[in-house]
């Protein structure tokens, strides 16, 4: 029987590259500060509509700084005693920041279900002013990202995000017009309302897909049983068992699995190079581990309980 062969490849992560640094550092202190002034204006006029797109800006400046930090945290090297680097940092605060401002979020609707009973005054022209400024801040930062969001998915998410946004802040103005026009005090609770739940909508798929993560799920991007295929459409390849494929980070995805040659003579170099072409090629993964095993000893792998391989 023939000795089975152990090859473990690493490669680049995906992550912007740090051209993209300044655009990530400008993104974030034009947010941040327009988050303080949407706050201070939204509590000053009593309008919760206001409020609640601060808590969706402020949102935005998690997501650029979780984008920022998973692009950084790709470039710290892997040691003793973390060997495969901090990567899962950016998947734990991508978590932790869904669910915290899930909690806001509900904490808003809650106060915004209270004062439809009761719907309260506002100023129209300030909600429209800071709205409008909410309009311009999000258009700029998404126009930082524009030239790279077809060359990396971190960025490319950065994009998306900052262009959604610009859309709900127009709601605020539309919101804050049809107050001035109709007079309609609840027109402001309804808003926000309305923008609470779009939060909700898009935070909900960042805390499912996180907490999928979190416990080594397959990154949705990836079809297991169509990675699979691939590897059994190998040349020379009877076989594949222990296939693995889980997220070491927001932007970077392992794999590992055996595959069963049909014969052990086969040349192992050509066959680990096709392998990790193609599933870079497909499926974006990166960090491909493979082991190669005659039939011979794949039975006997298959039969050994508990030992991990399946």
């Amino acid at each position: 029987m023939s000795a089975a062969h152990d090859h473990g490849h690493s490669h680049g992560h995906s992550h912007a590259p740090a051209s993209f640094n300044r655009a990530f550092a400008i993104g974030i202190a034009l947010n941040l500060a327009f988050v303080a002034i949407e706050a201070w204006y939204g509590w000053k006029v009593n309008s919760l509509a206001l409020l609640a797109d601060a808590g969706h800006n402020l949102s935005d400046v998690a997501g650029l700084v979780l984008a920022w930090g998973g692009a950084l945290a790709g470039r710290l090297r892997p040691n003793a005693r973390h060997t495969y680097g901090w990567q899962r940092a950016s998947i734990l605060a991508a978590f932790f920041n869904a669910l915290l401002l899930l909690m806001a979020m509900g904490s808003l609707a809650w106060e915004a279900v209270g004062r439809l009973g009761t719907p309260e005054a506002t100023e129209g022209w300030t909600i429209i002013a800071v709205a409008g400024v909410g309009i311009a801040v999000n258009t700029a930062t998404a126009l930082l990202f524009m030239r790279g969001r077809k060359g990396d998915l971190n960025v490319r998410g950065a994009f998306l995000h900052m262009a959604a946004d610009a859309l709900v802040s127009l709601g605020v103005v539309m919101g804050g017009a049809l107050y001035l026009w109709q007079g309609w005090a609840w027109i402001d609770p309804v808003m926000s309302l309305a923008i609470a739940v779009v939060i909700v909508l898009g935070t909900w798929s960042l805390f499912r897909q996180s907490l999928h993560l979190l416990f080594d799920g397959v990154p949705e991007r990836v079809d297991l049983a169509a990675v699979r295929a691939l590897l059994m459409a190998l040349p020379g390849v009877a076989d594949v068992h222990d296939l693995h494929v889980w997220a070491m980070g927001t932007s970077d995805t392992a794999l590992t699995a055996h595959l069963v040659l049909a014969d052990p003579a086969a040349d192992a170099d050509a066959l680990m190079h096709e392998a990790e072409h193609e599933l870079h090629e497909h499926f974006e993964i990166r960090h491909v581990t493979l082991q190669l095993e005659s039939p011979g000893f794949a039975l006997q792998c298959r039969l050994r309980a508990g030992a991990g391989c399946s």
